[in-house]
């Protein structure tokens, strides 16, 4: 049975990386009746760091030993992606209440597997962390499609393009280690999850992947490691009802566009810009130029993720952003463009 309103919710914390820290601990933290008991980091010396620093009670020696305590009622799990099927699915089966970093998982039968474990702890309540993007702004997009601002969707254009890893004299980043990181590349999961949000999932594409240079410094040793995660990634993709789609990733982009979705209809345009904040331009046939779109405070929305977390575990709102089911979609793109990329063939969605 879930707890009661009243009862206090134990939370656990399994891994601390920066967003844990900056946005999950302090969420938790501000919400009556939650109590953050446990944590437990990469090493005994981090997770005593985490647990004076937030004054959380217990420092577990390893994320076993933290999911199967019974005095947990949920976990929160902010590990590398290598890591989240494994401890998802055992703290599920512990029947514990999870809240899973994104991405989702390495690859789409990690992701699936998690699912499964969903689905067999229904009463469970199984979340993961939504893409911040697009949050504000989700609403008044919804509402602008659904209107037909646009008319019919001709072209979707989705750009995630910076250098981030323009420097190749910088240590391997565990994004460009696809052990830990699996199929995810760049901000391509992260913008198709904000994508999917307005528009269906598509079904064919077509994606090629290049790596520029095939090895960094050694984070932990002497020597170079090869770079196992593409840096850069192009996508054509075919939606239902005919229209196309161009998905332009890179990490070595000198002066990079950054994050940017647009939509191109028969009769206006929608763009989304991602950076200290959100805007949108918008314009239709016979316009001059785009103008801004002034969003009204009551139509925006942000980050409440740990809020709707708690509340969908007191059975007081279902899980919105994100469900497994929305992270399985996600990653069958993720997959998909993977395949066509080492293959050199379109791919076909949903995948087998």
């Amino acid at each position: 049975m879930n707890p009661r309103p009243t009862a206090p919710l134990r939370i656990g914390i399994v891994g601390a990386g920066a967003n844990t820290r900056q946005r999950h601990i302090p969420g938790f933290q501000a919400i009556s009746g939650v109590e953050l008991v446990g944590v437990v980091n990469r090493s005994p010396e981090s997770t005593a760091r985490v647990a004076a620093d937030f004054q959380i009670p217990r420092q577990f020696p390893n994320w076993q030993a933290l999911v199967s305590d019974p005095a947990i009622d949920a976990v929160m799990i902010g590990t590398w992606p290598n890591l989240h099927a494994e401890v998802t699915c055992a703290a599920l089966a512990a029947g514990k209440h999870v809240l899973c970093e994104a991405r989702m998982a390495r690859n789409l039968a990690e992701a699936r597997l998690m699912q499964a474990a969903a689905i067999a702890n229904p009463d469970r309540v199984a979340m993961l962390v939504p893409s911040p993007l697009g949050l504000l702004v989700d609403l008044e997009i919804q509402q602008l499609l659904h209107d037909h601002f646009i008319g019919e969707l001709r072209e979707l254009v989705v750009i995630g393009a910076d250098d981030q890893f323009h420097d190749y004299s910088k240590l391997l980043h565990w994004r460009q280690d696809a052990q830990i990181s699996g199929l995810n590349v760049l901000t391509l999961g992260i913008l198709h999850e904000t994508v999917l949000r307005w528009v269906p999932q598509p079904t064919r594409l077509y994606a090629q992947t290049q790596t520029f240079e095939p090895f960094r410094p050694n984070p932990s040793g002497p020597g170079n490691l090869p770079v196992t995660v593409p840096d850069s990634v192009q996508i054509l993709t075919q939606l239902p009802g005919g229209a196309r789609g161009i998905y332009h990733f890179s990490g070595i982009d000198l002066h990079g566009p950054g994050k940017q979705i647009h939509f191109y209809g028969s009769s206006g345009t929608i763009k989304i810009l991602f950076g200290a904040s959100e805007k949108v331009l918008i314009g239709r046939t016979g316009d001059p130029q785009m103008r801004e779109l002034v969003i009204p405070p009551e139509k925006q929305r942000g980050w409440r993720v740990e809020a709707e977390f708690v509340a969908a575990i007191r059975g007081q709102e279902p899980v919105r952003r994100t469900d497994f089911a929305s992270g399985v979609r996600y990653m069958e793109f993720t997959e998909a463009v993977a395949r066509s990329a080492a293959t050199g063939i379109a791919i076909s969605l949903p995948l087998e």
